[in-house]
This record gives structure tokens, sequence and C-alpha cells, in this order.
């Protein structure tokens, strides 16, 4: 006679919290009976603490709070200001949705383009060295690029040359990512307000500080040169031609005054003198209109210029000594304890021999 056989399911002991709670006592009453092995632990923990704050290098903020001052964005501010307090932003209204307007000028400093071109720029006064160079050598990555190096000295990045090989570039767009992630930012203080503050912490004192004044210096042209390059091209050619119709104007004037001299001394029956002055004379009537007109409208656009022309204004520029950012004795001797305790606890309780079973 056969039997089925059924295979068992495993057992699986009911969850309660009397029985969590019961392991969780055992467990930290195990860890207790290891008190040395503890305090060794956090001993150790605080003495690694304290040697990562006395070998860790410190860094320097640079803050620097500027101001835009756009007129054109005037029209719709107070109604901006209104919807601002609701979470509404009206930025695009009254002439304020331009390519920089807003908050686009925070994209604008955080571009690839300007931060190298701040690279480029020298960081001593004989314009040896960049702050390419500089930054490559306290971010300590002159030493990991010299496996790239031909002839084994570190990789240079000459002042303001734009025949960089294709190597250079590389390692500069890679330093540029670098201070995008964490050495560089650029926050609004106040949605409402037109108030951007620019931080820039480096290792390097001097680094920080002329990062952080320049990059907002090439911002700055940039800004301006964009909102103004087709009236500033509209006024340079009426200036062009103004110039041209006043040395046109200037040749008449004179040549309308010779034929006047010669009308004296010639003989008063011979009509073709006076034809000659008259149509010298309509000439220079013709320029003269044409050059007030010119005139007219080249001031009109110097005036729209100027109030085209947006202000930038810095309101807190960083001074040395600069911010310095080091690592604190009590915070990290604290840090490193606590890491050493929880560390050695949870060694002590996964690596716990369970009771034997006694029959």
């Amino acid at each position: 006679m056969n039997t089925e056989s059924h295979t068992p399911y495993p057992y699986e002991p009911e969850f309660s919290l009397k029985s969590l709670f019961v392991s969780s006592y055992s467990n930290i009453k195990h860890i207790f009976n290891y008190k040395p092995l503890l305090i060794a632990a956090v001993i150790l923990g605080a003495l690694l603490g304290a040697a990562a704050a006395y070998f860790k290098r410190p860094s320097y903020t640079a803050r620097l709070t500027f101001v835009i001052d756009d007129s054109k964005t005037g029209s719709a501010g107070g109604l901006a200001a209104i919807a601002g307090q609701f979470g509404f932003n009206l930025d695009g209204i009254g002439g304020g949705s331009g390519v920089l307007s807003g908050d686009n000028v925070q994209e604008l400093l955080k571009s690839q383009s300007l931060i190298e071109r701040t690279l480029k720029t020298p960081y001593d006064t004989a314009g040896t060295i960049s702050l390419a160079d500089k930054y490559a050598e306290v971010s300590k990555l002159s030493k990991s690029w010299l496996k790239y190096s031909k002839d084994g000295k570190p990789i240079r990045f000459p002042v303001n040359n734009a025949n960089y090989s294709r190597l250079q570039d590389s390692l500069l767009h890679e330093m540029t990512e670098r201070i995008l992630i964490g050495d560089f930012s650029i926050s609004k203080t106040d949605k409402k307000l037109s108030f951007f503050e620019a931080t820039a912490t480096m290792k390097d004192e001097k680094l920080a500080l002329l990062f952080c004044n320049r990059i907002i210096k090439q911002a700055t042209e940039f800004y301006i040169s964009t909102k103004t390059t087709r009236i500033r091209n509209n006024v340079n050619r009426l200036q062009h031609r103004a110039d041209s119709i006043g040395t046109i104007l200037n040749h008449k004037t004179y040549a309308l005054s010779s034929a006047n001299q010669l009308l004296l001394d010639q003989n008063p029956a011979y009509t073709q003198a006076n034809a000659n002055v008259e149509v010298k004379e309509r000439d220079k009537i013709v320029l003269s209109t044409i050059f007030t007109e010119t005139v007219k409208n080249l001031e009109a656009s110097k005036t729209m210029l100027a109030q085209e022309t947006p202000t930038v204004t810095l309101v807190d520029v960083p001074e040395l000594p600069l911010k310095k950012n080091k690592l604190k004795y009590p915070v990290t001797m604290f840090s490193g304890a606590f890491a050493g305790f929880v560390l050695m606890g949870l060694f002590l309780a996964v690596f716990r021999k369970p009771k034997q079973a006694t029959n």
C-alpha cells in the first residue's frame, strides 16, 4: 500500500513586538558586555576625527552680492511684486521676458563658457600663472594629470590663450564641471527682488577672491553687451553716417565759398557762374537737412541706448581675509567617537554567536 508523501512547508514564526524588543534588548546587553572593545573603538574614532581636523586643508569662501537695475522691467514691477507674494512669477510682463531677464541671470553665471573664460585670466601680476593653473594645483588635479603629460611636467593653461590643445580643453572642461558641482554657486536672496549672491569656495584664499570677482565682471560685460547689441550697432551706423555726411558738407561749404568768390570776379554777362553757385548752394542745403536729421536720429538712439543699458551694482564685495572653513576638533572628535561606537556595536551584534540549545 503506497502512501503519498507530503513535503512540509517551512515554519515561519509569527511577528510580534514583544519578541522584537526582547531580541533588541538581548543584543544591546550583549554589546555592553564588551565594554573594553567599545571604549577602544570610541577612543580610536575620536583620534581619527582629530587627525582629520588636523590634516584637512581649510577652504575659503568669497561672497559677492549684486543687483541688476533694468529700466525695461520696471513697468510691471509693482504687479510682479504683488503676484510674487502669492507664489506667481510675472517676469514676462512689461518687457521682462528677454533671454537675460529674471532668473536667467543665474543660468548665465553657471555657463561653462564664462567659467572657462574666467579660469584663463591671470592669477599673479606677471601673468605667468592662470587661475586654471592654481586651481589644478590646490585641488591636487595636477598630480593626477601627470599621466597625460608627455614630458612628465604639470599641464599648464596659458593666460588668455585661445589655441588650447584637445587635452587642455578636456581638462579645462573637467575643472569647470567640478567648480559647478561644489565650488561655485549663485542664488537669489529674495524672489521678489533683483539681488543675487555669488559664492566661491576654494582651497586658496586669493584664488577664491579673484574667481568670484572676475566671473561677475565677465558676466556683467556679456550681459550688458547682449542686452544692447542691436541698439549699439544702430548708434555706430548712424555715427558713421553722420561723420561721412559732415565731411561732405564741409567740402560743399568750402566749394560754395570759392564759387561765390569767383562770382565777384566774373563778368555779370556770364550767367553760367550764377548757375554754378545756385547748384552748390542747393547741394549744401540738401546735405544740411540730411545731416540735421541724421544727427537727430543719432541723439535719439544714444538716449535709447542709455535707457536700455542695464546697471549692475555691486552691493557687497569680498575682502581679505575671507571666511575660513576648517573642521573643528570637538565636532570631528565627537563624530568619530560616535561612528566608532556604532560600528563596533554593529560588528558585535552581527557576529554574535548563537546560544546552543540545552537538552
